[in-house]
């Protein structure tokens, strides 16, 4: 029986953020950025028991219960992807993709194009694949790494420093949508998503522009760099081994039940007694707290997962 292969939601900067950081995963990454194209979600699955079936974001879609159109589309190139989706053993093979262009959406350059199936992820059961492979094997049926794409090394440790590049891609892509562009037609872009991997989980986040008016996503900032070179240098100051080993002892810490207590005396221990360098500095403290309780927490996972071993 055909079953419904989600592909999920896409969060945030600060959500890949907070996820990296409770993994402990190596501070430096590299996120792999592709254009965001306005349309609707779409994918195709296959499997040797069920067959060939098309999807919209949350539902199972039918020539006679379409959506835009997709499963029409699918239909109509029922050979071309029975063929690309074989591949797959007795797992159900999936590939996810953006049904854009047309009237599927406004205010988007690539709604001046035809509709096209744009694939940007597959997966073959529960695993997550390279979908790279999959370039051109239909009219209307395109790969997003076919067009330009965006990487960054982002040091999760200090992922604030990421932002102002962000935020210059991001600019980049509204301006000129590399999509439409690839096609002959100049116009607004909606933004970038990015993909990364923290202990073989695939991760990703949107970074969105505001130029065109159906975007609801907040937009990534810019930062002060000069500040925020003053908040590490503070933080690298009195976040210290021993000051970190010291509240370990205090609050007595066994399991990661007492991060909450840890942090508490972490920063309040380091705000009474370095109040004045934090002045001196031209710093507050409510602009430090989240950096210092972002260090110790790092700390405390791995001295926790330490004594558990």
């Amino acid at each position: 029986m055909k079953s419904f292969v989600s592909f999920g939601s896409i969060g945030q900067f600060r959500n890949a953020i907070k996820h990296v950081r409770y993994t402990g995963e190596n501070p430096i990454i590299q996120a792999h950025g592709t254009v965001k194209l306005h349309g609707t979600n779409a994918s195709v699955c296959f499997s040797k028991q069920d067959g060939l079936w098309a999807q919209s974001r949350n539902n199972i879609i039918t020539v006679e219960n379409d959506n835009a159109g997709f499963a029409r589309f699918v239909e109509d190139r029922k050979d071309v992807f029975e063929t690309m989706l074989t591949t797959g053993g007795d797992d159900t093979v999936t590939i996810f993709g953006e049904w854009c262009g047309g009237n599927i959406q406004k205010g988007v350059a690539i709604n001046q194009l035809d509709k096209m199936f744009v694939i940007f992820a597959l997966k073959c059961g529960d695993v997550w694949l390279n979908h790279t492979p999959y370039r051109y094997p239909a009219k209307g049926v395109y790969n997003i790494d076919d067009f330009p794409t965006f990487d960054i090394d982002i040091n999760f440790e200090r992922p604030e420093l990421a932002q102002n590049e962000i935020v210059k891609m991001v600019e980049q892509v509204e301006t000129e949508c590399p999509v439409a562009k690839h096609f002959g037609v100049s116009g607004v872009g909606e933004g970038i998503v990015f993909t990364l991997i923290c202990r073989g989980e695939t991760l990703r986040f949107k970074a969105k522009g505001e130029k065109h008016s159906v975007s609801k996503v907040t937009k990534i900032a810019e930062v002060d760099t000069e500040k925020l070179d003053s908040i590490h240098k503070f933080v690298e100051y009195a976040v210290t081994e021993n000051r970190m080993e010291q509240g370990y002892d205090e609050v007595e810490a066994s399991d990661m039940e007492h991060t909450g207590k840890f942090l508490s005396w972490i920063v309040k221990d380091i705000i009474k007694e370095e109040s004045d360098t934090l002045a001196d500095s031209g710093l507050e403290q409510k602009e430090v707290n989240k950096y210092i309780s972002t260090k110790a927490r790092i700390w405390f996972f791995a001295r926790i997962n330490k004594d558990i071993k």
